[in-house]
């Protein structure tokens, strides 16, 4: 599949410009509230048209302003699965299905209202309004209806925010399932990191209308290149830096400098490191290695979140550089050492960032 968008939307205190182009089935769109991930879905199903540019899926032109084209919704074949799902409260759930179906002749239609009630295991509820079934099977009749008229490209915009956590992460597997078995392209958007990484292989990350960065999952999780791609993806321990050499960075506020495997080619920009990454070790012999005090001190059900200021004894609660994140197991072996304590930050976790 080819995906090819290029558009830009201006509205009162915010502009859509959006460039990205992809030849994967599933991409990831992650970004905050108000970065413009959902109105990129609408430009592309047509609910709303762009001010200019070109919207290209498989080849077929959904939008080109030179050209003066902007298809119809149905024309373009969009499966759109909303937030809330939008399902007709007064039909049922074979009727909400079979929406957008009315080409298929009555024994089709028949016939493939049976094949999806099935797959998305609907086929005892299909009688039943969508107010008298459950979050999760909202979700499913949603997705059934999206996808029965065969779409080129499937647009789900966050479809587990209404979903409690246990429901979500059996839904998760579920979605997964199905798209790989959906022949198009998708569009997954999300705020969530967990739900993107899960779902998606490659991931375009938006901030203020713009795809701030786009690539595989792993790299763009492991070494972000981006501040805002660093603070999506969930780093806690993101600070100002110097490049000193190709794979040496100082530190002011910190007082240190820290090497990273990466090469380093901006003269300023950010150095991060996870918080699951800082290790507690004996001593502060190995390079990257630091003596540091606990600030503040946060306990979670299987883990704890230690607070630790570097150099230094902390003077206040908030008095700290970094955050470090282990198993309860592991405080409770640390908890007789005294301070300062030593931390490693491994070159291969550590990054850099602009």
């Amino acid at each position: 599949m080819d995906f090819y968008v290029e558009i830009k939307k201006k509205f009162r205190g915010f502009k859509l410009d959006v460039q990205l182009h992809s030849e994967h089935d599933i991409i990831g769109i992650l970004g905050a509230s108000g970065s413009g991930k959902s109105m990129l879905l609408r430009c592309i199903s047509g609910l709303v048209k762009p001010d200019e540019g070109k919207i290209i899926v498989n080849g077929k032109t959904f939008f080109d302003s030179a050209e003066k084209i902007n298809l119809s919704m149905r024309d373009r074949k969009v499966g759109f699965l909303f937030q809330n799902y939008a399902l007709f409260p007064n039909m049922t759930i074979e009727q909400n299905i079979a929406f957008g179906l009315d080409k298929l002749s009555k024994q089709d239609r028949k016939n493939k209202i049976a094949r999806l009630l099935e797959k998305y295991h609907l086929n005892n509820i299909e009688k039943r309004y969508p107010n008298q079934i459950s979050g999760g099977q909202q979700q499913r009749v949603a997705l059934a209806r999206a996808v029965a008229y065969d779409p080129d490209i499937l647009l789900l915009d966050e479809p587990f925010s209404a979903l409690d956590v246990h429901l979500r992460n059996h839904m998760m597997r579920e979605m997964s399932d199905s798209l790989k078995e959906f022949p198009g392209m998708t569009l997954f958007v999300t705020h969530n990191r967990e739900e993107v990484y899960r779902l998606c292989d490659h991931i375009a990350v938006f901030n203020a209308g713009k795809v701030d960065v786009f690539g595989e999952k792993d790299e763009l999780f492991q070494r972000p290149q981006t501040l805002e791609a660093a603070k999506i993806t969930g780093c806690k321990n993101i600070v100002k830096a110097i490049r000193k050499t190709e794979n040496t960075a100082d530190i002011p506020t910190w007082g240190i400098h820290l090497k990273t495997s990466m090469n380093i080619e901006p003269e300023n920009g950010y150095i991060g490191i996870r918080a699951n990454h800082i290790r507690i070790v004996e001593d502060d012999t190995e390079e990257n290695c630091f003596k540091a005090w606990i600030a503040d001190e946060s306990d979670g059900p299987f883990r704890v979140s230690l607070y630790l200021k570097i150099g230094s004894k902390p003077e206040k609660l908030d008095d700290f550089h970094v955050q470090c994140e282990m198993s309860k197991e592991k405080r409770s072996e640390i908890k007789s050492v005294s301070e300062p304590i030593f931390i490693y930050m491994n070159p291969d976790h550590v990054f850099f960032c602009s």
